[in-house]
């Protein structure tokens, strides 16, 4: 017998959900909106979670990390009546157990459960073996990276392709060799191929090797990186610089593991394990015909999508500490301290250079702070205050739309509690932007006006994101 959580505000689709399961001789429970879902499974264990993507009070699928979390991993099947491309995908890389649109019939429902369930049994009678990742240098605990470590245990079990996607300066080459050293390969060689830096006149020799006299230049014979990761890892960085000629050669490698090395007669054979990385969109590539499609196939048997910092913000605490102790030890000086302002400007960037920013930002504050003994946000880069500063400024300036009940300015219901909170927080944050403009940024003048504490006051600016008054 199953637990199962009907998550769903349509009272017909969850009273039929509720019949169904009941017959099916398990135990259902059902919820309305996101709040009550929340405390359900915060108290609870569930084998299988129905779950609605457009809820009253929010988007399902901004539970889905706290499922997840759950002791119990439940199986979530989405049931949608607004059903799209971007929902299913974010859905799918979650790793629930199906998406269905509505309306859907009652026996199609009962199927989709009845494999959940059946699924969950039999992975239940099998033993797993906990696994302990080595993830040196990879910071970091949030969900959407816990997620990803998930994944990397699951390629170090075996020897598929897989294929790291993420923006420049996620840590794509580092969870590459997350997986090498925690696979069976992990004491042989972990082969970096930079394909961005690689010339299209030299790929082909740096990659098959040559032999002596082969072309110009060639004065002796070179073994290429493919036979160099023989046993061990070959990581292929930014693979969608690749020549075309070169991904076809690369392709049929790839496939038999055997290789020509230039001006050779023979072949060679090369057991190694691939793991690929980009950060272009190489199916935007295959459709212009920049990239073959046969050879996406083949890389990408397992995707590994590593977020930006900015979906992360939750690990910068963790950044913080991490590269500070490294920079403070690295330049012969004792632990520093930072302040709240320095805190608050780490978390209110965008790092679109990610952690690899992150970490020469914190190098610049460590270096300009050299003997001081607490980093403020004057000890970041320029560039970086700069951007803070327009950001701040440009959220200043920005016109407070006032919303009024019945107004039509909330788009869907919500609590009376919360609705009235909105409302409250808005028209605080269009009284003090009001306020500041007319007094000219004085700070006396602003707590005579408005009657508060200067701790108030200021409590009240950084809640609502304004600029900082004049003393």
């Amino acid at each position: 017998m199953a637990d199962i959580l009907i998550i769903d505000d349509d009272s017909d689709v969850s009273d039929m959900l509720v019949e169904m399961v009941t017959r099916m001789s398990h135990r259902p429970e059902s919820s309305f909106t996101l709040k009550d879902a929340r405390q359900k499974i915060l108290a609870n264990d569930y084998d299988v979670i129905f779950l609605d993507v457009r809820l009253p009070d929010g988007n399902g699928l901004d539970i889905l990390p706290l499922i997840k979390d759950m002791s119990s991993v439940p199986e979530v099947i989405i049931i949608t009546g607004h059903g799209d491309s971007d929902s299913a995908e974010l859905a799918m890389k979650s790793g629930v157990w199906d998406f269905i649109q509505k309306p859907c019939s009652l026996s199609s429902m009962r199927l989709v459960l009845t494999r959940a369930i059946q699924y969950r049994e039999k992975k239940g009678l099998a033993t797993k073996p906990p696994v302990l990742l080595k993830k040196d240098n990879i910071i970091g605990n949030s969900p959407s990276l816990r997620a990803c470590f998930d994944l990397v245990a699951q390629a170090a079990q075996s020897d598929i392709n897989v294929l790291i996607t993420g923006e420049t300066g996620t840590g794509k080459e580092l969870f590459a060799r997350a997986i090498h050293d925690n696979s069976q390969r992990a004491d042989k060689s972990f082969i970096v191929v930079d394909c961005a830096a690689m010339p299209d006149n030299l790929v082909e020799s740096t990659l098959f090797g040559h032999e002596k006299g082969a072309f110009t230049g060639a004065d002796r014979s070179r073994e290429g990186l493919i036979k160099l990761a023989h046993r061990g890892t070959l990581f292929l960085d930014e693979i969608g610089e690749l020549p075309p000629l070169i991904q076809k050669s690369f392709l049929r490698v790839l496939q038999e593991h055997r290789f020509r090395p230039i001006g050779s007669s023979g072949e060679e054979q090369s057991d190694f394990r691939l793991i690929a990385a980009t950060n272009r969109k190489l199916d935007r590539m295959v459709a212009n015909g920049q990239f073959r499609t046969d050879l996406l196939f083949r890389i990408q048997a397992l995707t590994i999508e590593l977020p930006p910092l900015r979906e992360r913000k939750e690990d910068i605490k963790e950044l913080t500490i991490h590269y500070l102790r490294k920079f403070c030890e690295g330049y012969g000086v004792a632990m520093k301290g930072v302040t709240p302002e320095f805190f608050d400007a780490l978390t209110g960037y965008e790092w679109l250079g990610n952690v690899r920013e992150f970490a020469n930002a914190m190098d610049t504050a460590v270096c300009s702070a050299l003997h001081e003994p607490t980093l403020y946000p004057k000890h970041l880069p320029t560039y970086l205050r700069v951007k803070l500063a327009h950001a701040a400024l440009k959220e200043t300036k920005k016109p407070v739309e006032p919303v009024l009940p019945g107004g039509g300015k909330i788009e869907e219901f919500t609590t009376l509690s919360s609705f009235r909170g909105d409302i409250i927080d808005e028209a605080e944050r269009q009284y003090l932007v009001e306020l500041i403009a007319r007094t000219k940024n004085n700070v006396k003048e602003i707590c005579r006006i408005s009657g508060l504490s200067r701790s108030r006051l200021y409590a009240l600016l950084k809640k609502h994101r304004l600029i900082k008054v004049k003393p």
